[in-house]
């Protein structure tokens, strides 16, 4: 009783300190992500497979009355698909489980249009299972894409005995393969083609409850939405922010869709799909896209806030083919080329202000040098002056600036822009910018410098900056009067030989 009485007179005689209580983090900005979302978003990016009838009979849209015992491909290995993926950087593929032609990569039980009446291992093969297997093995999310407009059945066009069917489908994809991580469809139906009500509440609803930490894609999200073209190219200003109830699957406007909305009260973020083909399934006498203009499209998608949705085709033997392999092999050295090394990272760091105190590493701007979005600089609440002023220490050339934010408090930053220190002492901007979300990358033509000056013009609330980074991109050639980039015309070879040397130079440095 002594030691209480004693404590508490101390306590009276020296109370605490104010500046010893820690200042909380600043209020999210809502809408915020999900768990899900946030997962599928540090992904970055993910492999498409297209693969099914239409492999065997050199088409795009398949018309459901394709012989089932086309499907053989004879040296299938999944297990390849998965390590392709993981060696190039990606580390989640969606499967086109079920394509417009109506093929089943898997024995549904609600038909017989698919691998059971195949010749490929006897009719007891199937896709989906092998796939599950590897990506499990493998540590690889696993997405499916099951296609709403169904070409075979001839339910179709007959509204509670298809959605029946499809939901019957759904439910076999999604009880029998272990844990999915994301749910694609979408609205695509060629035109005359019967009418047909989708129950798309029902199909979310009953994703959700068997898959709840499933990602559902569509054009209208719900957790993530199609970008609108089907280029893998961003709108420059993109925000994860948008109205559902503004989209409609298979009806929303492009450009809403490219954008987002700065007003939104849903978070979907977008997702930029693209084929590495001219077609979305595999072409003997088609070519895969260069390495070079891979990372065009890298920086259009992923540097715009987007996951890169890359669709790679499997052949007809049921394998990643060489050259495509190549292309993404050339694809991850680019990407490690250039942004394995910050320029930034030794620099000396000044803040505008620092929430709190500058003595609270929680908010310190040194925090944006350190790897994840959950550590970042926060300014002081209640100002509009919002700058960090770097000290290289010494004189740097770059041309790319990488801008994260922590979403998981809100979208928040809408202008900005990148100042450096010229040779006569006045400061000069390089390039502006406006949505940052998770990831911006932005190209420019080269410049040098020992100072900068990032600069925050307009937030929704008190910005927040978990990552700055200056990089040098010796693979692009920036437009000096629009700032765009446009990709060299390299041989492959070159590129990959340009990209190791570098690394190794980089490396040994």
């Amino acid at each position: 009783m002594n030691l209480i009485l004693l404590c508490l007179s101390i306590s009276l005689i020296f109370p605490l300190s104010h500046c010893a209580l820690q200042k909380p983090p600043p209020l999210p900005i809502l809408p915020i992500p999900t768990a899900s979302q946030l997962q599928w978003q540090l992904s970055s990016m993910a492999l498409f497979f297209h693969f099914g009838t239409n492999t065997f009979t050199d088409s795009e849209w398949g018309t459901g009355q394709v012989d089932p015992s086309v499907f053989n491909p004879a040296r299938l290995n999944t297990t390849q698909w998965v390590q392709v993926a993981k060696d190039s950087g990606f580390n989640r593929v969606i499967l086109t489980a079920k394509h417009h032609d109506g093929f089943c990569l898997w024995p549904s039980e609600y038909t017989d249009y698919s691998v059971k009446s195949a010749s490929w291992r006897n009719g007891s093969g199937d896709v989906v299972k092998e796939l599950a297997v590897a990506a499990r093995e493998a540590g690889v999310d696993l997405g499916l894409y099951l296609s709403p407009w169904d070409r075979h059945e001839v339910c179709y066009g007959k509204t509670l005995e298809y959605n029946e069917l499809y939901l019957g489908q759904m439910t076999e994809l999604l009880t029998k393969y272990g844990e999915i991580k994301e749910v694609w469809l979408d609205g695509a139906k060629g035109e005359g083609e019967k009418d047909m009500e989708y129950f798309f509440d029902s199909w979310f609803s009953l994703i959700h409850q068997l898959q709840p930490g499933a990602i559902i894609f569509s054009d209208a999200g719900p957790d993530t939405r199609w970008i609108g073209d089907e280029a893998g190219v961003a709108g420059s200003t993109c925000w994860s922010l948008f109205n559902r109830s503004s989209a409609q699957i298979g009806g929303t406007d492009p450009k809403y869709s490219q954008g987002g909305d700065p007003s939104g009260h849903d978070w979907v973020p977008a997702e930029c799909d693209v084929s590495i083909r001219p077609g979305w399934f595999w072409h003997a006498l088609e070519v895969p896209k260069s390495a070079i203009k891979l990372l065009d499209i890298y920086y259009k998608s992923v540097g715009r806030n987007c996951l890169l949705l890359l669709n790679v085709p499997p052949n007809s033997s049921g394998l990643i083919s060489d050259e495509d392999i190549q292309v993404l092999q050339e694809f991850s050295e680019l990407r490690r080329s250039i942004f394995s090394d910050n320029l930034a990272g030794n620099a000396i760091l000044n803040a505008s202000s620092t929430r709190g105190s500058i003595i609270d590493s929680r908010f310190d701007p040194y925090n944006i040098f350190k790897e994840g979005i959950y550590t970042y600089w926060a300014p002081e609440e209640n100002l509009s002056d919002w700058a960090l002023h770097l000290n290289l220490q010494e004189s740097v050339s770059f041309n790319v600036l990488q801008v994260q934010e922590p979403i998981h408090m809100g979208q928040r930053i809408m202008a900005f822009h990148l100042e450096i220190l010229n040779e006569d002492g006045d400061w000069r901007r390089v390039i502006n910018g406006t949505t940052v979300g998770y990831q911006r990358l932005l190209q420019f033509p080269s410049v040098e410098s020992q100072y900068l000056k990032f600069v925050i013009d307009k937030s929704r609330a008190d910005p927040l900056i978990s990552h700055l980074g200056i990089y040098m991109d010796q693979f692009s050639i920036v437009n000096s009067a629009f700032h765009r980039s446009s990709p060299i015309n390299f041989y492959r070879s070159q590129v990959l030989r340009q990209a190791s040397h570098n690394h190794s130079i980089t490396a040994s440095i």
